[in-house]
């Protein structure tokens, strides 16, 4: 079996592959829906932005749900504090994501435009919502939450809800809610035509922009203007460890501290600018294969950028920097994350296989002549 340190940085890579395939896959599936509204001037052409997510947005919510059942086995204590804490964020997600599948089902069975509009306003909650929770929730990580852990290993927070709105989260639940429109709007653009795509292609130079403006900002942000922590002192990295046992230094800017210590992590900030710039020209140019290309380099930039920045924490504290939680300290038995190891390299492998064969099957472009000769098979 692999030792318990090397454990630990795998689950820390999975979950982290598991966050960017939720975001790569859902992702455009809630991109498309926060567009569907304003890209989609008549009913025929909602259902057209509909139809190209039908065959895929509920499979792609499978990458959501394992990643939230590997948080909870990977990073227990992680799960508790986090869902605990952000329990009405979280709750607040779970309600606007209950209007896809109802929307997706109810939308089309009654042929009233008012009807119909309200179902499409759900799905745009649907999508916009969570996209911009999940930015808030990254740029309140990088402040730290008001939790404390007591001697019993018992942790409380001291937050509220409208807490969590503060001005640099908001940035980044843009930088989100952008970046997540990009991908959704070059998705459409590779499976729309006539006047959807032109729209398309206006929302994804409009949503290009504003990722690199709110992703540069936030990243100055960051860098300069906010305080983080660093890992002082020495421990066991095999060891089981008491996540009080540990030395925090607050220091400005700890969230650098990796970026200096291992220059090569620099790739994943260039990596997001270069995606965001790369969908922009694509997406002049009406090529919505190389802007969807460009939108993928962006999430898979983004996320890095904030899990490099942020490691080995998973989840700082801002009342009690001791109570922060790292890889190292939150984690299950090194059994348990052994077992898990070997049932992710088994079954993650085919999970990919199939997406990979649904979307190949089931790829083409969508047209208005498309609804109408499938007027009750289609959503």
């Amino acid at each position: 079996m692999l030792d318990y340190e090397t454990l630990k940085l795998i689950w820390w890579v999975l979950i982290g592959v598991l966050l960017i395939g939720f975001a790569l896959t859902d992702g455009f599936d809630m991109g498309a829906m926060a567009l569907m509204p304003f890209i989609g001037k008549t009913d025929k052409e909602r259902r057209v932005a509909i139809n190209t997510i039908a065959p895929h947005w509920d499979g792609n919510q499978v990458w959501f749900i394992t990643a939230g059942g590997a948080l909870f086995a990977a990073w227990p204590m992680v799960y508790a504090t986090a869902f605990s804490g952000l329990y009405w964020a979280m709750l607040l997600v779970l309600f606007a994501l209950f209007f896809r599948p109802v929307g997706f089902d109810y939308r089309s069975k009654i042929e009233d435009l008012r009807w119909r509009n309200a179902w499409d306003w759900g799905l745009f909650i649907g999508g916009a919502v969570p996209a911009l929770v999940f930015g808030v929730a990254f740029g309140n990580l990088f402040q730290g939450l008001p939790f404390q852990l007591s001697e019993l290993m018992m942790p409380s927070y001291h937050g509220s809800f409208f807490a969590l709105l503060n001005p640099l989260a908001l940035l980044c639940g843009t930088v989100s809610l952008a970046m997540l429109c990009l991908h959704g709007g070059s998705w459409l653009m590779m499976r729309t035509e006539g006047d959807l795509l032109q729209r398309s292609t206006a929302a994804v130079k409009l949503c290009a922009l504003v990722y690199l403006a709110a992703f540069i900002g936030a990243g100055l942000w960051v860098s300069l203007g906010l305080e983080g922590y660093s890992l002082v002192g020495s421990f066991d990295a095999n060891g089981v460890l008491n996540p009080l046992h540990k030395q925090i230094e607050p220091n400005n800017p700890g969230w650098l501290n990796n970026y200096s210590q291992y220059p090569i992590t620099m790739l994943a900030p260039i990596v997001g600018i270069l995606g965001g710039v790369l969908a922009l020209g694509a997406g002049a140019k009406g090529r919505g294969g190389l802007a969807f290309l460009g939108s993928s380099l962006a999430i898979v930039g983004t996320i890095c950028t904030a899990g490099f920045a942020l490691f080995p924490f998973v989840l700082p504290s801002s009342l009690d920097p001791a109570s922060s939680l790292t890889l190292w300290d939150a984690v299950s038995s090194q059994r348990t994350l052994g077992i898990m190891f070997v049932v992710a390299c088994v079954f993650v492998p085919i999970v990919l296989a199939y997406t990979i064969w649904s979307y190949v099957r089931m790829w083409g472009k969508l047209t208005e002549e498309t609804i109408d000769a499938n007027p009750h098979g289609l959503y």
